[in-house]
């Protein structure tokens, strides 16, 4: 593969972001826009000052293959906090003892990053994380659809209210932060959501939670129901999107289009069933839209190793098209894709590899590749020929892997082989190892290729009035 290291030139630049510059600038004087940024009409839109609220130690336990003991939650608290992600939260403490005991251990670190817990609406979980000392608040939830009050806990919405209110006095009167959140909102009265929200509002929450708890929300769907919510609640909203669906991610950014604040991610979007907005799509999203923000307040060359350590902890495989660190996110194939990326990566990438600390490669070993990556490759590897010479030299690479899949060994020696050839008189073959079988096929390959040039070379001189037989001797 072709690697490469250079700019995505003015991709992904925020230039006012969104706004068109000031009145009685020529149009080559103002800032170029960028059009993939929220609408700078928006004013309830926070795509550029939006917080995270980190859940791979609460929401990825969760997670089918999840055990973290005590020394790998440390880990993972101390990459995320390194990471720059604003919470960090954790499994309540009336879980189990040893969530109690990790909870303490971690609030106990010093992190930059504030700690919350996430406890049912109840004061025995309540009373239980407030004693933890150096803990940032809780976050309070309870389910609000039918589905939940029937089958779950059994309560119908004016306990829950009350409850709910009892609850949030008790953490507000400990001095720590504390959010409500519904359960399943996207399948509650609408109705329902805006009184208890209302209620928990006035009495001093400090957020709201939306949580799309079975993953059946649409990006419409979320952006109603947020731009609601924000006409009746002074306090932050924060959004919880499971992927079951697969808009856990659009979802979070419709979310902060229409005012929400706060939006709970997980590393590699671990979680219940197909788990909830992943850490890394989120930033590939945001990145596009306001780059400066994400940029200056996230080291995002710190994310691969993030989820290096989550994937090696749940025993899995980063995905292939996982956003921004699987390992085809910057690879490019196509022969007309690998010319236009090494004239201006812009032209097929919208996140640029080096903002994450990655490179981009342009993959030359198959029957697609083009006489552009051909041609990179070969001054790479300090080989210099004709145009004519790379293309002939490109032509015997898609030969051959028309019949065998090609490693990069292969192809490299195709090429120095090649380049010996023309550039030294010699006679050596190609590359070693072939087959009969496979030296039968590529013997035919080139002779259907050599039959093709003869031809075009015929062609080209009709059309240039030189005889027939001048094709020959070019």
């Amino acid at each position: 593969m072709v690697t490469t290291n250079g700019t995505n030139g003015t991709n992904g630049t925020n230039g006012t972001n969104g706004v068109n510059g000031t009145n009685g600038a020529s149009a080559a004087e103002r800032p170029s826009r960028n059009p993939y940024a929220s609408d700078g009409d928006n004013f309830l839109s926070n795509v550029g000052r939006f917080k995270i609220i980190e859940s791979t130690l609460r929401e990825g336990e969760q997670f089918a293959n999840s055990f973290f003991d005590t020394e790998t939650k440390i880990k993972i608290a101390q990459a995320l906090d390194d990471f720059g992600v604003d919470y960090i939260e954790l499994t309540s403490p009336a879980a189990s003892e040893q969530s109690r005991l990790d909870c303490e251990k971690i609030c106990a670190l010093g992190l930059k990053a504030k700690i919350l817990t996430h406890v049912r609406c109840h004061m025995d979980d309540a009373r239980m994380a407030c004693a933890i000392p150096g803990l940032s608040g809780l976050d309070i939830v309870i389910g609000t659809s039918s589905q939940l009050r029937e089958h779950s806990h059994g309560k119908d919405m004016d306990h829950i209210q009350r409850t709910a209110v009892e609850v949030i006095n008790y953490v507000k009167s400990q001095g720590l932060e504390v959010r409500f959140s519904s359960e399943d909102s996207f399948r509650s009265n609408l109705v329902d959501l805006l009184t208890i929200y209302r209620a928990v509002d006035q009495i001093g929450v400090n957020r709201v939670g939306i949580a799309d708890t079975v993953g059946c929300a649409s990006p419409r769907q979320v952006y109603d129901l947020v731009r609601t919510l924000r006409g009746v609640v002074s306090c932050d909203i924060e959004c919880h999107f499971h992927d079951d669906t697969g808009c856990a991610t659009a979802n979070a950014f419709c979310a902060l289009e229409a005012g929400a604040t706060h939006i709970d991610t997980s590393v590699l979007g671990i979680g219940e069933r197909n788990g909830i907005t992943p850490l890394g799509g989120l930033m590939a999203r945001m990145i596009v839209g306001n780059r400066d923000y994400v940029k200056d307040k996230y080291r995002l060359e710190k994310l691969k190793d993030i989820e290096n350590l989550v994937a090696s902890a749940v025993e899995i495989n980063v995905p292939f098209n996982n956003p921004i660190t699987g390992f085809c996110a910057f690879t490019h194939k196509a022969g007309i894709h690998a010319k236009a990326i090494l004239n201006n990566p812009s032209t097929y990438e919208i996140l640029n590899p080096s903002d994450f600390g990655l490179s981009r490669y342009v993959h030359f070993a198959s029957r697609l590749t083009g006489w552009n990556a051909i041609k990179s490759r070969c001054e790479q590897l300090g080989l210099h020929m004709s145009d004519t010479e790379y293309k002939q030299c490109t032509a015997k690479v898609k030969a051959l892997a028309d019949i065998r899949k090609l490693t990069l060994d292969d192809t490299d020696a195709i090429i120095r082989n090649f380049h010996k050839n023309v550039t030294a008189g010699a006679d050596v073959p190609l590359v070693e190892g072939l087959t009969q079988g496979e030296k039968r096929l590529l013997d035919e390959e080139e002779a259907v290729l050599d039959q093709a040039a003869n031809k075009k070379g015929k062609l080209d001189s009709v059309a240039a009035g030189l005889p027939v037989d001048a094709a020959n001797s070019v």
